[in-house]
């Protein structure tokens, strides 16, 4: 069973919800007519589940509906239309004090601007949760006490909030929710607020943690390279909807529209595709010439590290599997294709082509692979994801 389901969720905002969402699921509307209207549809139609020990991204710009569906999905906010299924149990349905009682056990939150109280010290902070549901003050402190260690905070228990950096503030804020246990953790572009390079840490702090507790995540960003790097699964919004949904790698090789497309145009694929999306199945390796100093690798092998290898190769890479079958090679024009921003199915047709031009077309083989979208370039995404330079990371106040 899922850990977390949302069934065709709607949020409608303004006058005669109701009947807007009657409108937005026929098509009789759309967001920017209902606008007109006095009507605002903040999510539309939105569905996805989420398995346990999973990290499932929500990505969007600003105003796309992401942080308002996260609120859907532990009950700060009512849906209009639609069911949250947690562990089976349907959240719509369930009486205030029971919605309480889950998000109190079950379910944690983590905010984008820390939400620390500046009266109580870090180890006081960490253990807010324990104290609303009741635990012995002993048993909470050690609680607090070994999330804070689980995220590099041993020792500073007894200092306050503005004696930290920011980065060690949102650390306080991950131990606050890794202190009750909770099932499912829900981070609001938690990220989002800090420099460049502490934002990297700290997402090798929660890639860390998470391969030691594996919890349930539902991350929201803005930021696609920070989806592409966290999520197990990635859904992409647009003006309230689930535009696309699917693999970080799903994502950067087929992109499902113009939009789409736009977005990850400036992504490092180097960091996100694999061997397996890039080789060419069913070819035969070359032979190796004397002295070669190539070696085979896997198809879970980054592109990044497969650079490496077909730098020191005469001849396309061979990708094996774990038992030491052939699965296919890595061309190095399709290599490069794919680094120079084609996605992996317009690479290999390049590289195709040029293996037909020399040996003919192979049997059976298509002129042409028709729909491919991934090196399209759409101008009608607001901005682009760029990134601010980074800065160094202020040392905490003694």
């Amino acid at each position: 069973m899922s850990r977390l389901q949302a069934d065709h969720l709607f949020k409608v905002f303004g006058r005669r919800p109701d009947e807007a969402v009657r409108r937005l699921a026929v098509g009789d509307t759309d967001r920017e007519e209902l606008r007109a209207e006095g009507t605002t549809a903040a999510v539309v139609d939105a569905g996805f589940t989420v398995e346990p020990g999973q990290i499932f991204v929500v990505m969007g710009l600003s105003g796309s509906g992401k942080s308002t569906l996260l609120r859907m999905l532990n009950g700060l906010l009512e849906p209009t239309a639609g069911r949250v299924l947690f562990d089976g149990r349907d959240l719509t349905a369930l009486s205030p004090r029971d919605l309480r009682t889950v998000r109190s056990t079950k379910i944690s939150m983590v905010f984008q601007h820390f939400a620390l109280f500046p009266h109580r010290n870090v180890l006081e902070n960490a253990a807010y949760g324990l104290e609303v549901q009741g635990v012995p003050r002993a048993e909470r402190e050690t609680r607090a006490t070994e999330a804070l260690e689980l995220c590099g905070l041993a020792g500073w228990e007894k200092s306050w909030p503005d004696e930290l950096s920011g980065g060690m503030q949102q650390r306080v804020g991950l131990a606050r929710a890794l202190a009750t246990d909770a099932d499912l953790l829900l981070m609001d572009e938690s990220f989002s607020a800090l420099d460049p390079l502490i934002r990297r840490d700290m997402q090798d702090q929660l890639l860390v943690l998470q391969q030691r507790l594996k919890k349930t995540i539902v991350f929201i960003t803005h930021d696609l390279n920070e989806a592409m790097r966290l999520g197990d699964r990635i859904a992409v919004m647009r003006d309230g909807r689930i535009v696309q949904l699917g693999t970080a790698e799903d994502i950067l090789v087929r992109p499902a529209d113009d939009y789409v497309a736009s977005f990850i145009q400036d992504v490092d694929r180097s960091r996100v595709l694999t061997a397996s999306a890039v080789m060419t199945g069913g070819a035969t390796p070359a032979d190796c010439p004397d002295g070669c100093a190539c070696r085979p690798v896997g198809p879970d092998t980054l592109v990044a590290d497969l650079c490496a290898v077909a730098a020191r190769a005469p001849h396309p890479v061979t990708v094996r599997d774990s038992d030491g079958s052939v699965l296919g090679v890595v061309p190095t024009e399709r290599l490069l294709a794919v680094m120079g921003g084609l996605g992996a199915r317009d690479a290999g047709d390049q590289a195709d082509a040029k293996t037909d031009a020399k040996t003919g077309p192979k049997t059976g083989q298509a002129d042409t692979e028709a729909g491919s979208k991934a090196d399209t370039k759409a101008g009608s995404a607001t901005g682009s994801m760029a990134a601010t330079q980074p800065k160094k990371e202020l040392t905490a106040r003694a």
